[in-house]
């Protein structure tokens, strides 16, 4: 495949439509168009996008305040996405009309279960992969499974070697090595956009870069208390705080574009993989600074 040595990439900061897939999508594919028409060759969307990061408490205990988060999470399941299905069909779509690399956070259901997922679809419009979240923390342990050893991939695309994690993935050390590993050239990195982490986010993000020798693409949810119906029944009990913190890091750790905070906004800017190899020449994670000798890293397969 012949891949191109610089590219436009862009990130979305933005507030799904809360609690609507279906309205969420059509938001989606406008962004994506948008990015499309600013010459972008990738859009990259936030964590759990698709209909909305579970910001609410998750486990209020007993009685009618727990009936209340159960049924918050049959409202969330049914408006979670089933991969492949007609959802990923309306997205790939769009991706191949605008002739443009898509990766975004959905909320995937499959069967009763659902999981917090990247998916990657090709300027072609083909779905070409997935990434499940491998640990959630905290209450987020209520919402979703784990993911396998099958989401640590890294796919080969017209744009370059391209992977993703979730927020809090970010320290987990073995599963950034292994995209290190894999060669990953791209990276996604989708966050909630929770404002007691602005600073973990750019910490994590930056070392990540700078340790991996990749482009670091950071998607993040921007949503206020008044982008929220008042019929929905914790509106009052939660805190909204999701201020964002978008941006785009080069393989020095430096941003290129952004971050960005407390608004909505596409940020965009110049991909050139040849950075890749002058990082690497210093500091190669996976070659000639990983001393295999002394060390030995296995991903179990399923």
């Amino acid at each position: 495949m012949k891949v191109k040595n610089k590219f436009i990439a862009a990130t979305v900061q933005a507030a799904p439509v809360f609690l609507s897939k279906d309205k969420t999508i059509k938001k989606v594919i406008s962004l994506m168009n948008q990015a499309a028409k600013n010459k972008a060759d990738l859009v990259v969307f936030p964590e759990a996008f698709i209909p909305t990061y579970p910001f609410w408490p998750k486990d209020l205990g007993f009685g009618p305040v727990k009936k209340t988060t159960m049924d918050l999470h049959m409202e969330l399941h049914k408006n979670s996405v089933e991969v492949p299905g007609s959802d990923t069909k309306k997205i790939g779509s769009a991706a191949k009309k605008a002739g443009i690399n898509v990766i975004i956070g959905v909320n995937e259901k499959e069967g009763g279960t659902l999981y917090n997922t990247i998916l990657y679809f090709s300027n072609k419009g083909k779905l070409i992969g997935r990434h499940r979240k491998l640990m959630s923390i905290d209450s987020e342990k209520c919402i979703w499974g784990n993911g396998t050893s099958e989401d640590l991939k890294v796919f080969d695309t017209e744009i370059g070697k391209v992977s993703g994690l979730f927020c809090y993935e970010h320290h987990l050390t073995l599963a950034k090595y292994a995209l290190y590993q894999k060669g990953e050239q791209i990276h996604a990195s989708l966050w909630g956009g929770h404002g007691f982490v602005k600073d973990t986010m750019d910490f994590a993000c930056k070392q990540y870069a700078f340790e991996g020798q990749s482009f670091v693409i950071i998607s993040a949810i921007h949503i206020t208390k008044d982008m929220i119906p008042d019929s929905f029944p914790l509106k009052e009990e939660t805190l909204w705080d999701y201020p964002g913190g978008s941006g785009i890091i080069n393989p020095r750790g430096q941003y290129i574009a952004g971050p960005v905070f407390d608004k909505e906004e596409i940020l965009y800017a110049e991909i050139d993989l040849e950075q890749i190899i002058r990082a690497k020449s210093v500091i190669d994670c996976s070659g000639h600074f990983s001393r295999p000798d002394i060390f030995n890293f296995e991903i179990k397969d399923n």
